[in-house]
C-alpha cells in the first residue's frame, strides 16, 4: 500500500538543495509527484507531494530531519491519497493587476471563501510599474468552485470587488 506525504521545505538558497531532497526521496523508493518551489527573499521555499511504499515512509521522515545539517528545514504532513486525487469541477483561472496596497490577498480570499471557492494555486508578485515606477501587484490563481455555486455568481462577486478595489481582474 502507498502512502502520500506533503513536505514543506525552507532554507537559505544555494545550489544542491533540491538535489539533496530528491536523493532522499528516491533512496526511500519515493516518487516526487507534484511541487511548487521558489526563491523568496534569499530563501528557497517549497512544497512537495511524495508517494512511497507504506513500509518506507517512517524511514524517509526520519532521514528528512538530517537535511537540517545542510540548512534545510523540512516539515512533513501525512496526506490521504483520496483527497490528493479528488476530482474537482472545471477550474477558473483568475488574473489580477493593480496598484499594490495592503489587504488585496485578504479581500480576494475572503470573497472566495464566502462563496466556498477553493484556491488551488496562487502566484503573486510585486513589481515596478513601467512608466510611473509605482508598486504594481499581480496575481494569478486557479480556483475550484463548489458544484452548487454558479460560475456567473463568482464572476459577479469578484468583478464588483475588483471595481471597489480599483484593480483589473479577468476570469477564464
Amino acid at each position: 500500500m502507498a502512502r502520500t506525504l506533503v513536505l514543506t521545505v525552507i532554507g537559505e538558497d544555494r545550489p544542491g538543495l533540491v538535489e539533496a531532497l530528491a536523493e532522499l526521496i528516491i533512496e526511500h523508493e519515493g516518487s516526487w509527484d507534484e511541487s511548487r518551489m521558489a526563491r523568496l527573499a534569499g530563501h528557497f521555499a517549497g512544497v512537495v507531494q511524495v508517494h512511497l511504499p507504506e513500509t518506507r515512509a517512517e524511514a524517509l521522515m526520519a532521514a528528512l530531519s538530517a537535511l537540517s545539517e545542510r540548512g534545510l528545514s523540512v516539515s512533513v504532513v501525512d496526506s490521504d491519497w483520496s483527497l490528493a486525487s479528488a476530482d474537482h469541477r472545471e477550474s477558473i483561472r483568475m488574473e489580477l493587476v493593480g496598484q499594490d496596497r495592503p489587504g488585496i490577498v485578504r479581500d480576494i480570499s475572503s470573497a472566495l471563501a464566502s462563496l466556498g471557492v477553493s484556491v488551488q494555486d496562487l502566484r503573486t508578485v510585486v513589481e515596478s510599474a513601467p512608466m510611473s515606477g509605482e508598486r504594481l501587484f499581480r496575481a494569478q490563481a486557479e480556483l475550484a468552485p463548489p458544484a452548487d455555486v454558479e460560475i456567473e455568481r463568482i464572476r459577479s462577486v469578484l468583478e464588483k470587488l475588483a471595481d471597489d478595489m480599483m484593480v483589473d481582474m479577468t476570469l477564464d
